[in-house]
């Protein structure tokens, strides 16, 4: 295709996609639950039309295309891409199968697992809950989970952490003999609580002393979601968040809804990359979203009634610093320090053939949304497109290497409103 044709395509584009349905804004079902929610977050109302306006439209469209092109389409991922500035979408599409046999083409509504982005709805779903003062940060996790046996572990270091707990993954390979619960199909929550207060694993360090990325701490932080709210994960989840934020193709997946969610796949093949039996552990994992959904989401965070501001400051707040360097982690995010003027914040996710990237850059109030249900490294080069709109240094080097046969000179775009 000649450049030329590819900026006219391009612009043509992000024009003519539709911003998020405005209708589905927010949802009357949220007044059905007694359960603290996000139903408060008035979606139409958080930006202006100054906050969805973008200087060189033309030439950042023309950009997020060619990447498109050079990383979606020539690597052949499968799965949903998007990235709005404000409520205005600038660029979306799908490509791939969510089934076994090319059936099930992947398009606005296809639910895809988001694997370590569900981190991120967790974590704000116990910040509502702190919020409205059923749960404190720093009280402790065996104050909610009996029989826990760690009891220096608060909820806070689960949530940045830094609780110092065993990678359920791994200790449960240590357990000689196998526990009873080893045997079945899929494991639960509940199973790796039980093995925790059974066995008490060691813990690889002490608490509060450092980062260290563990799904340990988000298996357990649906647990006290489920024992404070008296739902369970699934049926929190969607009270809190999903319903009130107009997220209606979107689910925890559980065991009777495996044989129709979608499938993640090999690279090679593609076939499909079989169920394990942590796979129906949640809190860590296991959220099926779109694109659109998780931009509802995101919109809804640029709102000051998301979550009262002295609360929302610690989300972005970079709490492990014994080591020097850029990547740090908040509050259910991962972020990029580059000054304290300049954050880069997003959460990465991989699980099986499932790869994703969120990005909610809170300058610019950009989102940038990569779901690949096909396995493939390159998804995260999408964290990259952040340098087209705030000033992340290391961020357009390694967008320059992902499209560099195009001769775009990036750094004459600029970037902001």
């Amino acid at each position: 295709m000649k450049w030329e044709s590819k900026i006219i395509a391009s612009v043509l584009l992000g024009l003519c996609v539709l911003s998020c349905n405005k209708s589905s804004a927010t949802l009357t079902e949220s007044a059905h639950t007694s359960l603290p929610n996000f139903g408060n977050v008035q979606l139409e109302e958080v930006f202006t039309d100054k906050d969805n306006r973008i200087k060189g439209k033309n030439q950042v469209v023309s950009v997020i295309d060619n990447y498109y092109q050079q990383v979606w389409e020539k690597g052949n991922l499968w799965g949903g891409f998007l990235v709005a500035k404000g409520d205005a979408i600038l660029y979306e599409s799908y490509r791939g199968f969510s089934q076994d046999k090319e059936i099930g083409p992947i398009g606005p509504e296809t639910a895809l697992h988001v694997a370590s982005v569900s981190k991120t709805l967790t974590a704000m779903a116990v910040l509502k809950l702190v919020e409205s003062g059923k749960l404190q940060l720093d009280q402790t996790v065996d104050s909610i989970l009996k029989g826990f046996p760690y009891p220096q572990v608060t909820i806070k270091q689960l949530l940045n952490q830094r609780s110092g707990l065993p990678k359920y993954e791994y200790f449960l390979e240590k357990i000689d003999p196998a526990s009873p619960e080893l045997n079945k199909k899929y494991l639960t929550n509940e199973d790796i609580l039980s093995l925790m207060i059974r066995y008490k694993p060691e813990m690889p360090r002490k608490p509060d002393t450092g980062f260290m990325y563990c799904n340990t701490n988000y298996a357990l932080l649906a647990l006290v979601l489920e024992r404070v709210t008296g739902e369970s994960y699934p049926e929190a989840m969607k009270q809190m968040v999903f319903i009130p934020l107009g997220m209606n193709n979107t689910y925890v997946l559980e065991e009777h809804l495996m044989d129709k969610a979608a499938k993640s796949f090999f690279a090679r093949g593609p076939s499909i990359y079989p169920y394990d039996r942590l796979d129906l552990i949640y809190g860590d994992k296991n959220i099926f979203t779109t694109p659109r959904n998780l931009l509802n989401f995101s919109r809804a965070m640029y709102s000051p009634d998301f979550l009262e501001s002295s609360l929302m400051k610690q989300v972005f707040m970079p709490y492990s610093n014994e080591r020097p360097g850029i990547n740090n982690y908040g509050l259910g995010f991962r972020m990029k320090v580059y000054d304290p003027q300049s954050k880069l914040t997003y959460h990465n996710g991989w699980w099986h053939g499932s790869n994703s990237v969120f990005a909610h850059l809170r300058s610019s109030k950009v989102t940038i949304i990569a779901i690949g249900n096909k396995y493939s490294q390159r998804i995260y080069s999408s964290l990259a497109l952040s340098a087209l709109f705030e000033n992340f240094p290391y961020e357009v080097d390694k967008l320059y290497k992902t499209i560099d046969s195009s001769g775009q000179d990036i750094a004459q775009i600029p970037s902001g409103e």
